[in-house]
């Protein structure tokens, strides 16, 4: 009975990853300023607060190099503000700007936006079902990911 409850988990874990999958390109079908790995340093730092920049970069699975040049650019946009460590001047911290958490805000509110739109044809039930089956597992996979490092932003 338990390898059954796996293969059904399975097969539902491969009918989620699709539909993020159809979500996420029909996101990138709209060319957006921000790249995904932006995003996520934006979240990253809206949900941990002002960062080292090594600790950004191995959160969000970049070289050290690449998150600099990345903080370069957010912050030349106004997005990020970039400070000495006062406690070692030679460490850059990096931390999200009022502009940087709008810009963050107002790209979920588009996306938020365009998956109502993919979801707007659903029958009730079907909608129905999907808000319940929502509602179900979220939280407990938001507890479940709250202590590991990692990207949520779409």
């Amino acid at each position: 009975m338990l390898y059954k409850c796996l293969v059904d988990l399975t097969s539902a874990a491969a009918d989620l990853l699709e539909l993020v999958t159809l979500v996420v390109r029909d996101a990138a079908g709209e060319r957006e300023q921000l790249s995904l790995t932006a995003v996520a340093a934006l979240g990253s730092l809206e949900r941990s607060g002002t960062q080292r920049i090594t600790v950004l970069a191995t959160a969000e699975g970049v070289s050290q190099p690449s998150m600099t040049q990345l903080v370069h650019r957010l912050e030349q946009c106004g997005l990020v503000r970039r400070t000495s460590d006062p406690a070692d001047g030679r460490v850059a911290l990096v931390s999200l700007t009022t502009a940087g958490a709008r810009a963050l805000a107002d790209r979920r509110r588009r996306n938020t936006e365009r998956i109502a739109r993919l979801l707007a044809d659903l029958p009730d039930a079907d909608a129905s079902a999907l808000a319940g089956a929502l509602t179900a597992v979220l939280p407990a996979l938001r507890n479940r990911l709250a202590g590991g490092a990692g990207s949520e932003e779409v």
